[in-house]
């Protein structure tokens, strides 16, 4: 029998669509995962080589997913699609012949569909249950989108079987905030009234009272007013209160629950708790990647085996959601690696005004190559220096113009990248050893050991900054105190030990099973040790040569682009001039500033050049 309801108690049960219609939590994450795979779209391709295909746009497979009924739309089929399989781990499409000799397809409700046959292994047909009695179609008359089920291999399990604890905790949660409102959101209780008061059944004062006490109750005349007691009594509180009860813990709880069991990122439906910019763009890729991607590959593959037969032309079709469309980045930065990756412009000025909607220009088909990219031998036109940045070098040497000179910045005497680099990947490597649970359970221990790592190489980095910029300034760089600068490195440190800290356990907790966690770890010591240690590199060193250039008497400080790619913002603040202990045009107190955003600061090289007065 087709299990139809989830028995959330010995006394209460709700059928699946029940479930969906009460229960936030379920809707939010199972409409989430439904949106976000039908506005993808599914198109029809022909693999020509291992290298090569082409688009189907006028396949019959093509034009029954694009208009599967007169009344709806792909977006309509594929939404109903996903939410029935989230909802009961399985789907089904009915094949129809269309007037115009197409074919269509219509959603059947999963709830009045059943296998039928005695295989038990595969479903001979399917029987649809209607108001007026059922019909029964034969197995190729129906495509049959199904999860997994270790005892009936004809049919899913719904995963709000699995959720079934945590909805029941939710229902009971709901009826009972719903029980304290309907009562007027007041603290039950019970009237104390003293054995020795006079008699109530005389004179009927019990009914007098009972009626004005209901008075300032639920929805009375004086809800909201204060009742006064009559003999001695007293009201004796028996009820929690909602802070004790922890009810928007325990919402917050239902909703990462399920998020967990669907594999959705928790900051994708609105737990922001350890979130931040990069790391949220980072979860969306995950989510397209990691998340959505074996349900594509479910649908696909059964639309491949149980649809694409019903056609004559089928020699090296398949189908693909449009799913590079969603990976590729903003326009902007599609645009940067084309450019790159080309050598050079790659849209003409009527692609550009076809873009925007603007009519075709005359001459204007022609590609404009700047001179520079053809003579120059440069990869792209923004690969080139701003004026003057040639000019200076990474040793910490006096500048030409008077005595201002720069502070050693990454890639510097000391290789302090590489060395926080180092740091930060034998701590990620620490965290991977002592496993997912323990980094979770564990947060403050975790960012307070980071915080000592860091601390250290903070004070040797700045240290080193400033007596460069001493030296460079015929200063003796033995006689500089660090002293002032502790207390500001270890608050630095903290600060990053918790925001470094913080990610890794969101990442975690989006994270679905052993091997995704595990990614976590790789990503942490390949790839985010070494991005934000040429971010902690450079604002240490930064501060430290700051604190250099004070003690010997310099006034000024000048932003300086290293990068022969800089962002276009970091681009326009270089040579940016102001006082030493000023900010710059952008708002910080130097290159990798923590005031700056994650993307402004993270794997900036840029550096500062100190300057005196007549400098």
């Amino acid at each position: 029998m087709v299990p139809r309801s989830v028995n959330l108690s010995e006394w209460q049960s709700a059928t699946y669509e029940a479930l969906w219609r009460a229960q936030p939590q379920v809707r939010t994450v199972t409409s989430f995962l439904a949106r976000n795979i039908a506005q993808l779209g599914v198109h029809v391709f022909r693999r020509l080589d291992d290298d090569d295909r082409e688009r189907l746009a006028g396949h019959p497979l093509a034009a029954t997913l694009g208009r599967p009924m007169p009344d709806m739309t792909t977006y309509e089929l594929l939404d109903a699609l996903v939410l029935d399989l989230t909802i009961y781990d399985n789907a089904y499409w009915l094949k129809l012949a269309r007037t115009d000799g197409g074919l269509g397809l219509l959603r059947l409700p999963p709830r009045r569909v059943s296998p039928t046959g005695d295989n038990w292994l595969f479903a001979e047909g399917y029987r649809v249950d209607g108001p007026r009695g059922y019909v029964d179609y034969a197995a190729d008359q129906v495509v049959h989108f199904r999860g997994y089920n270790p005892t009936d291999p004809r049919l899913g399990v719904s995963p709000l079987e699995t959720l079934r604890r945590t909805l029941a905790e939710e229902s009971a949660s709901l009826e009972a905030r719903e029980q304290t409102w309907r009562n007027g959101a007041r603290m039950t209780g019970f009237l104390n009234r003293p054995k020795d008061a006079p008699d109530w059944e005389r004179n009927k004062g019990r009914e007098r009272f009972v009626a004005g006490w209901r008075e300032y109750v639920g929805a009375g005349p004086h809800a909201g007013g204060t009742p006064i007691l009559e003999d001695g009594m007293t009201y004796q509180p028996v009820q929690l209160s909602p802070k004790d009860a922890e009810y928007l813990g325990a919402r917050k709880l239902t909703r990462e629950e399920v998020a967990s069991a669907y594999h959705v990122p928790l900051p994708m439906v609105g737990i922001l708790d350890h979130a931040t910019f990069s790391n949220i763009k980072e979860q969306h890729r995950q989510l397209y990647q990691d998340t959505l991607g074996p349900w594509l590959q479910l649908v696909t593959q059964r639309i491949e085996l149980r649809l694409l037969p019903d056609f004559a032309d089928t020699a090296d079709v398949y189908v693909e959601f449009n799913l590079a469309e969603k990976l590729r980045g903003s326009f902007e930065e599609q645009a940067t690696t084309l450019q790159t990756a080309v050598g050079g412009p790659w849209m003409t000025r009527n692609e550009a005004r076809a873009r925007n909607n603007l009519p075709p220009a005359d001459g204007a088909d022609e590609l404009i190559v700047p001179l520079n990219v053809v003579t120059g031998g440069q990869a792209s036109p923004t690969d080139s220096a701003p004026d003057g940045a040639a000019a200076f070098t990474r040793s910490g040497r006096k500048s030409e113009s008077g005595r201002g000179f720069k502070a050693a910045g990454p890639g510097g005497s000391g290789d302090w990248p590489g060395r926080y680099e180092k740091t930060l990947a034998a701590f990620f490597a620490r965290q991977q050893e002592a496993g997912a649970a323990d980094v979770v359970g564990n947060v403050e221990g975790w960012s307070a050991d980071l915080a000592a790592d860091l601390f250290g190489l903070n004070v040797a980095a700045a240290r080193s900054a400033a007596k460069t910029v001493l030296a460079a300034n015929d200063e003796d760089p033995d006689g500089f105190d660090d002293e002032p600068m502790l207390e500001w490195l270890q608050r630095n440190a903290e600060g990053v030990a918790d925001g470094i800290n913080g990610q890794t356990v969101a990442e975690l907790g989006a994270a679905g099973d052993d091997d995704a966690r595990a990614g976590v770890f790789e990503r942490a010591i390949g790839v985010r040790a070494v991005a934000a240690a040429v971010t902690q590199a450079t604002a240490i060193t930064s501060f430290g040569g700051r604190e250099g250039a004070k003690r010997g008497g310099l006034t000024r400080k000048r932003w300086v682009v290293t990068s022969s790619k800089p962002r276009k913002s970091h681009a326009r603040m270089d040579g940016d001039t102001v006082g030493i202990d000023d900010v710059f045009g952008n708002g910080a107190r130097w290159p990798g500033d923590s005031k700056l955003s994650d993307d402004e600061k993270a794997g900036c090289t840029c550096t500062v050049e100190f300057l005196g007065e007549e400098g």
